[in-house]
This record gives C-alpha cells, structure tokens and sequence, in this order.
C-alpha cells in the first residue's frame, strides 16, 4: 500500500509553484518589500506556534514511560512502523484535536484523552489514532507552512491540498494497524463518540459518503479542505479490504462526484482555515501584508488615471495653441487668448499655462504629491511646417504618466 495519497504530491507541487510565483510577483511590484512581509508572517507563525508548545508545556501531560508507558510505547512503535527514527515529543491533553506541530526543529504530537480512553480496550486502534499524526510530521506538513500560505488561501487549491494529507495521514494510521479493522474502529471513535462507537454499523456510516454528492455537501467540503468522516471511512474500507485481499483497492466502491455547481461557488471563497489554531492568525496576518502591499499598488493606479486625464486636458490646449499658431504665424501670450479655458480646476489639473516665447505648454497636475510639479508639452517644426507636439514629466515620475508621454 502505497503511504501517500496519489494527489497530494501533484498538489504540493502545485501549490509551491502558485506560492513562489505570488511571492516573486508580489517581490517584483513592491520592490522586495513583500519579502519583508513574507519575515513578518514566519515571524507570527513562530509566535504562535511557540505559544502552542508553551500550552503543551504547561497544560498536558508528556508521555514518557514513566507517564502513560502504554501509550509512550505504542508511538514507539509507531513511528518504527512509519520510519521515523526521530521519535517527537509526545503529550496528552483533556479538550483538544489531535495534532500536530514543528517550532524550531522540534516535533510534537498532541493526543486527546476522550479518545484514548475510549479505545483502551482496543489499543490497535489507538495505533491508527497515533499513526495519523505520525503522518503529518513524516510527511513534513508543517515545515513550508509560512512560504505556502499565499497559494493556500486560493479558493479549492489550499482545501483540495489539506484533504489529500488527511487522506495520507489516514494511510499512515491503517500501516501502523496489526488489524485494518482497527483502523475503521479508530475512525469509528472520532464520529460517534467514547461508548456509541461500539454500536456503530461501519459499513452503514461508510455508506453514508453517498449522500456526499449534493450540493452543499460538496460545497462545505470543497472550501472547509477536511474530507468527510464517512469518506474517510470508505477511504478506509476499500483501503483494508484491498489489503486484506492483497490489492489496492478490492471492493471498493467509487467515491460520489462532487456537485459541479459547488466547484462554481468554491472559486469564490478562500480558504482562511489554515493550519488549525494558527490559521486564523496567519491569515490575518497574510490579509493584512496583502491590504498593505497593495495600499500603493492602488495609489499608483488611481494616480495614472489623474495624470491621464492631466494629459488630455494637455492635449486639449495644445490643439488651441496650434490653431492660434496657423492662424496668426505666432505663439499666444496666453491659453485665454488661444481660446482655451481649463474646464475642471482642482479636478485632474489646477492649472494650465503656455510660454509666449517657446510656445510649450504645462499642466499642473491637482494630485497633492506632485503639487508645484508638471507635465510639459514641448512643440518642434516638422519638415512639413507642422507643429508635433513631445510630452515628459517636469518633476512627475516617468511611470506615472501614459506611454506616449514618458519621453
């Protein structure tokens, strides 16, 4: 059986590329600033995350042998069984998920004591619990957390990446099992609670992943990115009933198509439920750094569209300069006298003003940043005794203005 679900490799890979592109774009249009940015972010995920193993620390109970030696010696071997020679720290808590998380190097596992107490008497299970959280730290879920946020967060990318390593942790729990029941009966504790589980139809609850197709199911699921429980149960079944005949997939039933209208809906919401209790943090923070960056992103573009219309205003008097200029064999001492009257002051220009003697043209632009500041509009004698007009910043950045006037 093969550890790793078939899609989660192809959609790492996606999702680092996505990342890196969002980061190099994002480097590009700032100028490096949003590499700033991406520091600050790993700096709030170490934050949280150290406050996480204080909380351990301080509040769980580390699993030695000498503190629970049942469980110590279960994740012992079930981190031979997964190939993890670096055996993490491991710690009991009362009212919290399982999970698990990196700071610095060092691992952690977390288990919840409800559900350990309620396998006791059927410890393989337990090895399902334990090996589904070996299988995060194995495959390193953690690690790229703050360089991958950025594609995460994308509607149906992010999700569809977090649902392939449930599908691969729940691998890793059936391959530390002596019995792929156990695995099922593992499962059957997270649905139904410490003693219901033990009345539980499995292959009833796994058939309830056929009523998964409908729209809101398939929406839910699509923008949450954690698989069902009873898909994840009939994951498991064909999974344990491919093991138990010797191949991958003996019996097992097809997976309900999601409902195409949800994958429509799911473009249009992002994932923010990330990385558990630090994902709320990260994405504000992402959200924020991405508000920040785009703060001057956005003047500059609302600034472009003043300097265009600065521009046409320009246009407008040049076209009156070059009547009065062939109807009189010279420059006007004034735009006044050319016929041209500035239609919207304190708009896009304040000002409009010609040189009696050069005949150029500058329009002050009402932008508060380049107040005093202009575009000039410098006229020169073709071949054919026709006026051409050249327009460049006096004082206004080269980018700022439209292409035809950046010389």
């Amino acid at each position: 059986m093969e550890l790793v679900y078939s899609k989660e490799r192809i959609l790492l890979r996606v999702l680092f590329a996505a990342s890196l592109l969002i980061w190099a774009g994002l480097a590009l249009v700032t100028l490096g600033t949003a590499l700033i940015y991406l520091l600050f972010i790993f700096l709030i995920y170490l934050f949280v995350q150290s406050g996480l193993a204080a909380y351990l620390k301080g509040t769980g109970v580390q699993i030695t042998y000498q503190q629970f030696p049942d469980l110590k010696t279960r994740i012992d071997v079930c981190c031979r069984r997964l190939g993890l020679e670096c055996i993490p720290e491991a710690y009991l808590l009362r009212r919290r998920s399982a999970l698990t998380t990196l700071l610095l190097g060092r691992r952690y596992i977390v288990l919840q004591s409800t559900v350990t107490d309620a396998l006791e008497d059927k410890p393989d299970a337990i090895n399902f619990y334990i090996g589904h959280e070996i299988g995060h730290v194995t495959r390193q879920h953690q690690r790229w957390l703050p360089l991958l946020l950025p594609a995460a967060v994308l509607p149906l990318l992010g999700a569809a990446y977090a649902r392939a390593c449930a599908y691969t942790c729940d691998r890793h729990g059936l391959h530390a099992c002596d019995d792929f029941r156990s695995a099922q009966t593992g499962l059957a504790a997270l649905a139904a609670g410490a003693r219901r589980w033990r009345q539980l139809d499995l292959g009833g609850y796994a058939a309830q992943a056929q009523c998964a197709s409908g729209f809101w199911m398939s929406f839910h699921e699509l923008v949450n990115g954690t698989p069902w429980l009873v898909k994840r149960m009939a994951a498991l079944r064909a999974l344990s009933g491919g093991r138990a005949a010797g191949m991958a997939s003996a019996g097992a039933a097809a997976p309900p198509a999601r409902h195409g209208l949800a994958w429509l809906a799911a473009l249009l919401v992002p994932r923010l439920g990330l990385a558990g209790a630090a994902g709320g943090l990260l994405a504000l923070a992402l959200l924020a750094a991405a508000a920040t960056l785009a703060r001057p992103v956005l003047q500059d573009m609302e600034t472009r569209s003043r300097m265009a219309r600065a521009v046409s205003v320009g246009m407008d008097a040049t076209a009156a300069v070059d009547r009065y200029y062939y109807a009189n064999g010279r420059n006007p001492l004034s735009l006044r006298e050319a016929g041209f009257a500035l239609a919207d002051p304190n708009q896009a220009v304040v000002d409009v003003r010609v040189d009696g003697d050069s005949g150029v043209v500058r329009v002050y632009p009402a932008d508060f940043t380049y107040r005093g500041k202009a575009i000039a509009f410098l006229p020169t004698l073709a071949e054919n005794k026709r006026v051409a007009w050249h327009c460049a910043g006096e004082g206004v950045p080269a980018r700022l203005l439209p292409p035809d006037c950046q010389g």
